[in-house]
């Protein structure tokens, strides 16, 4: 696919990292920047681009290990936009695109998509465990079956009756994920998708597998880069230590991979960008793209960052060099949105 807003990436990419290079940016930063409105239709408010734009943003907050509520409020807009347009579906879209908080959708991510929440009449039961950036939001964006056993979207408040929303701290610390129950809470409003029920909760289950495969191939790279450039400055033997053959085939695997993993992602955030939301059509082709990049690309971020931990020598292993952050980072992102055993055993039915 020819990316409508192509021209535009390099830039993009840039600013990018240059707000990231001061930190972790907050809410008001992020929205100043645009990350927000980025899918939001111009008419409500945003730049009206694709999902192509948000695989940028989510592929440098990888790269700089970032910290900040972005994939919450990314997967929660990914759910509006599914959605049969409304007002309040609208009003929430605006408030994303003009920097108010925004929805956060609480999403299954043990598995290779599904949903744990059950809508009867108007009051909701489930769990969903390791949701990103639950505590912080507004309201829940939840995907649920109703009696009928259709694939609904409802939104509750996480502080509501009924509604437990329970930090899980993990051993990433540039993540913020909670455990939400639901046990028979007052939904505030429910959606029907606009397309095909079960084709549009898909495709939410592979934008973010998606989402974390971007992340992934950002560490993935910001650890090679970091590899390489100490490789070239530490010596050793009277030579930087780069210039050993083990050392170079070390770096060129970890090389090899991460050329693979581009291809996997950039294909995969090709497909999510083709699919027509009215139709559906190509989800499949699009949720096999994600399982393959989401599978090979965490298995890559981690392979990469232990490989980087262990050339860096006796300084890699300690707290301030910072590995450990993408390290750490890397092992819990194969783990959301299903691991890599889930997408290949997914890969295998579709293909056997």
């Amino acid at each position: 696919m020819t990316r409508e807003y192509a021209e535009l990436h390099g830039e993009l990419r840039s600013v990018a990292r240059e707000l990231l290079a001061k930190g972790d940016p907050d809410a008001d930063a992020v929205a100043q920047a645009g990350w927000t409105g980025l899918e939001v239709p111009d008419a409500l408010g945003g730049a009206g681009v694709s999902f192509a734009e948000t695989a940028i943003i989510a592929e440098e907050l990888g790269r700089a290990a970032s910290g900040t509520g972005y994939l919450g409020t990314t997967l929660g807009i990914g759910a509006l936009l599914e959605l049969v347009a409304d007002e309040v579906r609208d009003d929430w879209l605006t408030a994303a695109a003009t920097g108010r908080p925004c929805p956060v959708a609480a999403l299954t991510t043990g598995g290779a998509g599904g949903t744990a929440f059950t809508l009867k009449g108007a009051q909701l039961d489930g769990h969903a465990e390791f949701v990103a950036d639950a505590a912080s939001a507004p309201l829940l964006l939840v995907l649920a079956v109703d009696g009928a056993g259709t694939p609904v979207v409802a939104a509750v408040a996480p502080d509501s009756d009924g509604v437990t929303v329970t930090a899980q701290p993990v051993l990433d610390e540039t993540r913020r994920l909670a455990a939400v129950r639901a046990d028979g809470a007052p939904v505030h409003h429910v959606w029907q998708f606009a397309g095909d029920p079960a084709a549009a909760a898909r495709r939410l289950a592979d934008r973010a597998a998606v989402m974390i495969a971007c992340d992934s191939l950002g560490l993935a790279e910001a650890m090679l880069a970091a590899t390489v450039g100490y490789v070239t400055v530490r010596h050793q033997f009277g030579r930087p230590i780069g210039s050993f053959q083990a050392v170079k085939h070390a770096c060129a695997d970890m090389a090899v991979h991460i050329r693979v993993t581009r291809r996997l992602v950039d294909a995969a955030v090709d497909r999510l960008c083709d699919v027509d939301a009215a139709s559906g059509a190509a989800s499949m082709a699009a949720s096999m793209a994600a399982s393959m990049a989401k599978a090979y690309a965490c298995d890559t971020a981690v392979q990469v960052a232990g490989k980087a931990m262990q050339l860096h020598g006796g300084i890699g292993y300690t707290w301030e060099s910072g590995i450990h952050v993408y390290l750490k980072r890397a092992s819990l992102n194969r783990s959301l949105f299903g691991s890599p055993a889930t997408h290949r055993k997914a890969l295998a039915v579709r293909y056997r």
